[in-house]
């Protein structure tokens, strides 16, 4: 499992309803508004076959309100 987390930049006024669209995304597990450059922080589990870029690309960029997106892949989670 691969685990990434894509930072969203929505358009003015758009960034609730973009979080209510990715909370409906299959691999989208977590949905946080966020303070800085971005408006949403992602949380995405991805299967280890799945191509990053063409999730994020197909999924998370066409979601309606998307203005800009940037990913971060996870390499270990600590607990």
């Amino acid at each position: 499992m691969q685990t990434i987390f894509v930072q969203v930049k929505c358009e003015l006024g758009l960034a609730y309803q973009v979080a209510d669209s990715a909370v409906d995304i299959e691999q989208v597990s977590e949905v946080h508004s966020i303070s800085g450059q971005y408006d949403l922080m992602l949380k995405c589990f991805l299967d280890d076959s799945a191509d990053i870029g063409q999730f994020v690309v197909d999924t998370i960029q066409r979601l309606d309100g998307v203005k800009d997106t940037f990913t971060l892949i996870a390499f270990k989670a600590f607990s």
